[in-house]
């Protein structure tokens, strides 16, 4: 196909391509598997933690494996599509992202699962800001608008359906299924690319700072390393002091680049704006908290409550329930009362039903776990929208693409730290509670493991104490979690009502809208 420059909108004296709407059909079908792929590994993480004998650390490295190079390489990965072609780029990510669940799939230990879970952060970083940036190739200005909003609603779409799919998938197959279900996805995603999209490039782009994506990615990796490993090996250890030290100095000297740099990949001036600082730091806590409660929520209701995967799944939608629905019905409130009072009251929301959430025991139920979970999604989903589109509304027109593409990994990066930092909190409380009194020191290390090997400890061994032991310890630990959660979005709370700007902000209203929570990129972004 031919080769187009500065695809900014679809000839308007030229004959649409037939072919589109289908072209747009494969690329939601592509974003729809990244989208449920955020929260279908959640329900799985139970079943692959018996069967692949996985601690909680090694299950924190399978959901944050993904997170972290996601999170280094989105930024590059658009500017790599600017220079070498975005249709080529974006089969090469579909690709890289197909290959990486085959390997997920086959895998038989858990640091196969944990290096192709890595290998498809690589295609999914490459994927998601280059679906969004050949849309101005195949619509016209007056469609675009409707194609953009097809696409976010694909990924949207894969956060309630991630949890049913996935249970469905684990009650009626092995816990590879999770991952080969993304083949025939990624499939029709590259057949779509090749016979479908034309190839666009923007030669003025500038050049992938290769330094700054590798301090970028060895900083956060190093950092995340040191918080999972510290409830292993102790706070104490040398290895893990040496791990936090290594991360403050690369990301010290990915900031001192970054500031000093004319085209900076990550654009830290920006942070000296008070409304896009804190906005974006409410968008960050939620997605450090809902992260940390999806990674933390499976094993409570599959372990503890006796739930099998399918049902676990079905249990977790009054949260995506709650989520969608106050993403729904914020923006309109804001244009009423303004983005400070609509952000400060979703993080209140949040913080009660987390203070209320805290109080879950052995014997609370169901009915209360889904009372305090559809509150939480609430919570996430009115301060969520505001969120991004205040911070982008703060910005000069022409830094909008920078202003995104920092938000978007300053949201990868909370929610890569609220997996480790949370998950730590939760595998150092439960150990230090469960009585393994009478095992043998191997038995006794594996129980302390994880609640799932904990309960399989218990049924090989006959013993129900550790069972009760076991399901107490980690409902206490997880009622530790929540009430972090709770406090951290108090303080939030405090903070966005005392410092947020509370004009509305249409144009970050409409960009918000225009691309939803979790896909706020796009050419611009791409391009930074």
């Amino acid at each position: 196909m031919e080769t187009v420059t500065e695809p900014d909108a679809a000839p308007s004296g030229a004959r649409p391509d037939p072919r589109r709407w289908w072209a747009l059909g494969a690329l939601v079908a592509s974003m729809l598997t990244l989208g449920f792929d955020m929260t279908i590994l959640n329900v799985a993480l139970p079943t692959m933690a018996a069967e692949l004998g996985a601690t909680t650390g090694q299950q924190q490295w399978m959901a944050d494996a993904y997170i972290v190079v996601f999170a280094a390489l989105m930024l590059p990965a658009g500017l790599l599509g600017d220079r070498f072609g975005r249709r080529r780029m974006l089969i090469v990510g579909l690709g890289i992202f197909l290959a990486g669940s085959l390997v997920g799939a086959l895998a038989q230990e858990v640091n196969a699962v944990v290096a192709a879970r890595a290998v498809m952060g690589i295609g999914a970083a490459l994927v998601t800001p280059l679906a969004l940036s050949v849309l101005p190739s195949l619509f016209t200005p007056d469609e675009r608008t409707k194609a953009v909003g097809i696409v976010s609603a694909g990924s949207m779409l894969g956060l309630p359906l991630g949890p049913i799919i996935g249970g469905w998938l684990l009650d009626h197959y092995w816990w590879g299924s999770v991952f080969l279900i993304n083949l025939p996805m990624a499939a029709l995603g590259i057949a779509a690319c090749v016979f479908l999209l034309p190839e666009t490039r923007d030669p003025a782009s500038p050049r992938v700072d290769a330094v700054s994506t590798a301090l970028t990615a060895t900083g956060l990796g190093s950092l995340i390393y040191a918080i999972i490993e510290a409830p292993t090996r102790g706070w104490g250890d040398p290895l893990v002091l040496g791990m936090f030290a290594a991360a403050a100095v690369l990301i010290a000297a990915l900031v001192l680049r970054e500031r000093r740099s004319a085209r900076p990949l990550l654009d830290m001036g920006l942070l000296a704006h008070r409304g896009f600082l804190f906005n974006a730091l409410a968008a960050t806590l939620v997605m450090f908290v809902l992260s940390g409660l999806l990674f933390v929520l499976p094993p409570y209701l599959q372990a503890v409550l006796g739930h099998d995967a399918l049902g676990t799944g079905v249990r977790l939608l009054p949260l995506m329930g709650g989520l969608l629905v106050g993403a729904r019905t914020a923006q309109p409130v804001v244009g009423r009362f303004g983005s400070r009072a609509v952000v400060s009251a979703g993080l209140a929301v949040l913080s009660f039903a987390a203070f209320l959430g805290s109080r879950t025991t052995v014997d609370s139920g169901y009915g209360f776990t889904a009372l305090w979970l559809s509150l939480a999604g609430a919570g996430f989903g009115v301060a969520m929208v505001p969120a991004m589109s205040g911070a982008l509304g703060t910005l000069p027109t022409d830094r909008a693409g920078s202003g995104s593409g920092l938000l978007m990994t300053l949201r990868q990066v909370g929610s890569a730290i609220g997996i480790a930092l949370l998950g730590s909190l939760l595998a150092g409380v439960y150990r230090d509670r469960l009585d393994v009194t009478g095992l043998p020191a191997s038995a006794a290390g594996t129980a302390g493991d994880s609640v799932v090997a904990a309960h399989l400890v218990a049924e090989r061994a006959g013993t129900a104490d550790l069972l009760t032991s076991a399901n107490s310890s980690y409902v206490h630990g997880m009622g530790v979690v929540i009430l972090v959660c709770g406090g951290a979005a108090l303080v939030a709370t405090l903070l966005a009502a005392a410092f947020l700007p509370s004009t509305p902000t249409v144009r970050g209203a409409a960009n918000a809208r225009d691309t939803g929570p979790d896909l706020a990129t796009s050419k611009a972004d791409a391009r930074q």
